[in-house]
């Protein structure tokens, strides 16, 4: 055969594809099985390897936590970079972060059960806390960040406490995700709500700014 007409060559996986891949198996294992469900021959199967490549990638429980909370960062930056956040003012700032949490609650439920799952067994594990942290720390401080700007360009009330906003911003839609899901509707009335909270009463409502 012509060796123009042959077929292309296989891509050929690399490490970096098989931690994504060890990665998504272990998320999809956490929604299906709960973490304290979680094995690693149960894994490796999913993946298609044995138990020593697995363990060649993920040598620990504490590896394997590190890899998927990694990838879970992944898709929260790859979406917070996809905004040109910096332009906006703060409540199209806060606007585009309850859009974000809808878009992934709606699209991508399973990054939530996940998350949830995490949560819950790091109230017990050390370790698991020490991984999720960084995660929910970051975002607790975008949202003061948020708040406090607004509260100083007169967007937000003058008397609002940021820190403790940006944790009733982030209790709330946690909690609307593990009772609503991803209730469009449901969630479009608490977006209009939390705004109304911390709004200045004689801010008037930005539109397109």
């Amino acid at each position: 055969m012509n060796a123009d007409m042959s077929e292309p060559s296989p891509k050929r996986e690399t490490s970096d594809d098989r931690r994504a891949a060890i990665a998504l198996a272990t998320r999809d294992l956490i929604v299906e099985k709960g973490f304290e469900g979680l094995r690693t021959r149960d894994i490796a199967e999913r993946v298609g390897i044995n138990i020593a490549t697995l363990h060649y990638h993920v040598p620990s429980k504490a590896a394997l936590i590190e890899l998927v909370t990694q990838s879970m960062r992944e898709e929260f930056i790859a979406q917070y970079l996809s905004h040109a956040c910096s332009a906006k003012t703060p409540l199209l700032r806060l606007r585009q972060e309850l859009a974000d949490f809808a878009d992934t609650l709606i699209g991508n439920p399973k990054l939530f059960l996940v998350m949830s799952e995490l949560v819950e067994k790091a109230r017990r594990d050390p370790g698991l806390m020490a991984a999720i942290s960084p995660m929910q720390n970051k975002w607790r401080q975008m949202l003061t960040d948020i708040l406090h700007d607004g509260r100083a360009d007169g967007t937000f009330r003058a008397d609002l406490d940021p820190e403790a906003a940006a944790l009733t911003i982030m209790g709330a839609l946690s909690m609307h995700a593990r009772l609503e899901g991803g209730d469009p509707i449901s969630f479009a009335r608490l977006a209009v709500e939390l705004e109304r909270a911390f709004i200045h009463p004689h801010h008037c409502n930005e539109t397109d700014l």
